[in-house]
């Protein structure tokens, strides 16, 4: 595929969603145990065998929609407030969502109440991440300015992350502290259609409110002052790009944990395939997410260990490269 046609919008979707596919296939096929695509179809139309058939259904399936949801999330959250921030280091962890959807979830854990009822969990996570949303607007004030923004995301995702070491520092029993730690490096192990049906509402609004941004996002590339000429609302637009990273992003940390780095890492991959405009990465960076996280998910699968790998330990190995590119980079033009 030659640079013009990587910049085609359609072909990069299409290839993007071609990726998206295999990667898809290859996690319903491989595993502790593999499945053949035979097999596999057999089990799909009902007349596998058992073994198989649990395997698809209760492991495999939930385990994939739910990676292909939450990468989505993460990936467009990126793209989004890397264009709105106009910060390439920006993720959803730097307005303290993620950080904050974390410590909603540890409070579940700490107090039992994720023992008590299985929509606790999400529910709480969901509940801190809007939670952070009111803080950061209530530090933030009315300004427009993203570092302002900036500012307050670290001030919030500091207090979530100060709330987090508290509740392992004062856990009652080492058994607790490790559910928490386990929670906390992210995991796709033993997800359900419950997760699924949890999590999808929240990352369909989340995804639907950052797509709506894509023109003033563009605009935005002009300055507060240049967008503004252009009839973008600063205010509205932030008002939706600030709800949809706290829903979508409290949504997808509420079934997978805290996996970091994916909003970071796949916009500066989609980035040089498209006219770099922030819209037009938006979609793109969703798909990428998907795949790229669903690729992550099955490297844990097939990595040869004793006790399966956290997705998020993968992940932030993912990112470091990223990090390091941009230092590189920095000093070449210093």
């Amino acid at each position: 595929m030659t640079m013009r046609e990587a910049r085609s919008p359609r072909r990069l979707t299409l290839a993007l969603l071609a990726l998206a596919c295999g990667a898809a296939a290859a996690s319903l096929c491989f595993g502790t145990v593999d499945l053949p695509l035979a097999r596999l179809f057999a089990a799909a139309s009902g007349r596998g065998d058992h073994v198989a058939t649990v395997i698809l259904f209760d492991l495999r399936l939930p385990r994939l929609l739910v990676g292909l949801a939450v990468g989505a999330m993460l990936g467009l959250a990126g793209a989004a407030l890397q264009g709105y921030l106009r910060n390439p280091l920006a993720e959803p962890s730097v307005l303290g969502t993620s950080n904050a959807a974390a410590l909603g979830a540890v409070a579940a854990l700490y107090f039992g109440l994720a023992n008590l009822h299985p929509a606790a969990l999400p529910l709480l996570s969901i509940v801190g991440a809007l939670l952070s949303l009111a803080l950061l607007f209530a530090l933030a004030g009315r300004s427009e300015s993203p570092l302002t923004l900036i500012l307050a995301g670290i001030a919030v995702g500091t207090l979530a992350g100060a709330g987090i070491s508290l509740a392992l520092n004062l856990s009652p029993n080492p058994f607790a502290a490790m559910e928490i730690m386990t929670w906390l490096m992210g995991s796709l192990e033993n997800r359900s259609f419950g997760h699924l049906w949890a999590a999808l509402p929240c990352i369909g609004a989340g995804m639907a409110l950052l797509l709506w941004n894509g023109r003033a996002l563009d605009a935005l590339t002009l300055g507060e002052d240049g967008a503004q000429a252009l009839g973008v609302d600063l205010a509205r637009t932030r008002l939706r790009l600030l709800l949809g990273t706290a829903i979508g992003v409290g949504g997808a940390v509420a079934v997978s944990g805290a996996i970091g780095f994916v909003g970071l890492i796949v916009p500066h991959l989609i980035r040089p395939l498209t006219d770099r405009s922030p819209s037009a990465i938006l979609l793109p960076s969703a798909i990428g997410g998907a795949a790229l996280l669903t690729l992550a998910d099955l490297a844990v699968r097939l990595i040869d260990t004793t006790s399966e790998l956290k997705l998020g330990v993968v992940t932030a190995f993912l990112g470091v490269p990223v990090f390091l590119f941009h230092l590189m980079r920095e000093r070449r033009l210093w």
